[in-house]
């Protein structure tokens, strides 16, 4: 029977790693991760609950009140993320994420492979040499797929080099994606003059912007982008929804990757999340105004934090531009110091050694390869990550921490 076969399972043993999980976060630790992950901002939670009770629905259904009240919902939600970044509110695609946004604008814009080969020269993608993994990993799946995938190169503050850029798009290419921020070391890249680029080559230009968005400013139709990736809890919204923004040329050319009942334009089916849509559109109506004076304050605050850690380690290195940079970003490299054990030993204090989905590999940072950092400068670098919460006694205490654990360390 169903019902006693689940019931004998239920009472199986738990697993060791899901008992020794911590109960509940420390409530008086020090949150420096905020390229890992951010928050939910309050605001957006209020916004969210009544959609999770007594305003339920399916925004696809229709015929009936509480199924329009959650079409409006989304319409306004998807409305609010096309005001963040300068777009139509019908360039907007839900997804599940900054990842799964990825994948479809990338892989929704190649034929099959026996299609493709029919007389037709080998399709090509360029990507950077320091985007994060869902374009990496996409990129490798496509060239087993009979893709040209080709990376391009960035200098030692990780900005892509416009002139290798310019040479491969001679060569003709589909798509290029080059991220807006860098998730690592915060580079901002000159997005405006590389959709400039492609568009004179007859290429598409993706930026995976899920760093980048409700931090800096983003206008996709004043930049040039044609498709733009996001994610909800990198701004403030839940963990669990993200978009795609699609251009109508762009649009004209993509395919869906998964297939169901013909959802968001028949590029991305499945029934949308109504009240992380709302979620969503609320971190994205908050970012609009609050961005502008963040980001000073998140400036002020880690070039602050940048002087407290060289006045006791003037050794330290900075990886990345310090001037073309997401306002809460620093990443340094410790000498002497293995950044994993930086990171265990810090207790309280949430910083990380890299991104976050690379995090737990022994494999040096791709993103610090790429910069030209030697094995020992990438090992002992660590992310620090400010965000709309962080104080300036968090600063101060993260800081005093990591300089205290840093010193014996080395000792």
């Amino acid at each position: 029977m169903i019902g006693s076969d689940f019931s004998s399972r239920s009472e199986s043993k738990m697993p060791d790693l899901v008992q020794d999980a911590p109960s509940a976060v420390l409530e008086h630790g020090v949150f420096l991760d905020h390229h890992a992950t951010t928050p939910l901002d309050g605001r957006v939670l209020e916004a969210m609950l009544p959609y999770y009770g007594a305003q339920f629905g399916n925004p696809h259904s229709v015929g009936y009140a509480r199924a329009e009240m959650s079409r409006v919902a989304v319409e306004k939600a998807r409305w609010q993320v096309a005001q963040l970044i300068g777009a139509e509110p019908e360039d907007i695609i839900f997804t599940a994420g900054a990842t799964e946004a990825c994948n479809l604008a990338l892989r929704g814009l190649f034929e099959p492979r026996e299609k493709a080969a029919k007389g037709k020269p080998v399709p090509r993608l360029l990507y950077s040499a320091i985007e994060h993994s869902c374009v990496r990993e996409t990129a490798h799946a496509l060239q087993a797929e009979g893709v040209e995938a080709l990376e391009l190169p960035v200098d030692a503050d990780g900005l892509i080099d416009l002139d290798v850029v310019e040479d491969r798009l001679a060569c003709g290419a589909i798509v290029t994606s080059v991220m807006a921020a860098n998730n690592e070391v915060g580079t901002l890249q000159p997005l405006s003059d590389l959709a400039a680029l492609c568009h004179l080559h007859g290429c598409l230009f993706h930026t995976d912007a899920a760093q980048a968005v409700g931090k800096v400013p983003l206008d996709v139709r004043a930049t040039g982008i044609d498709l733009l990736s996001l994610s909800g809890h990198k701004l403030y919204g839940p963990q669990g929804i993200g978009a795609l923004y699609c251009s109508a040329g762009a649009r004209r050319r993509l395919r869906p990757v998964v297939f169901g009942g013909g959802q968001e334009r028949g590029l991305r089916p499945g029934t949308l999340p109504l009240a992380l849509c709302v979620g969503l559109g609320e971190a994205c109506r908050i970012a609009a105004q609050e961005m502008a004076a963040e980001a000073r304050r998140l400036s002020h605050l880690r070039d602050a934090l940048l002087e407290r850690l060289r006045h006791a380690i003037p050794q330290l290195t900075v990886n990345g531009s310090l001037d073309q940079r997401l306002p809460g970003n620093l990443n340094v490299s410790l000498p002497g110091v293995e950044a994993d054990a930086l990171v265990l030993a810090l207790g309280d204090v949430a910083i990380s050694t890299g991104s976050a989905c690379a995090s737990g590999a022994l494999a040096p940072s791709h993103v610090l390869e790429a910069l030209g950092a030697d094995p020992r400068r990438a090992q002992s670098a660590i992310r620090i990550g400010l965000g709309r919460f962080t104080t300036q006694n968090d600063v101060i205490r993260g800081a005093d921490r990591i300089i205290e654990v840093a010193q014996k360390l080395v000792a």
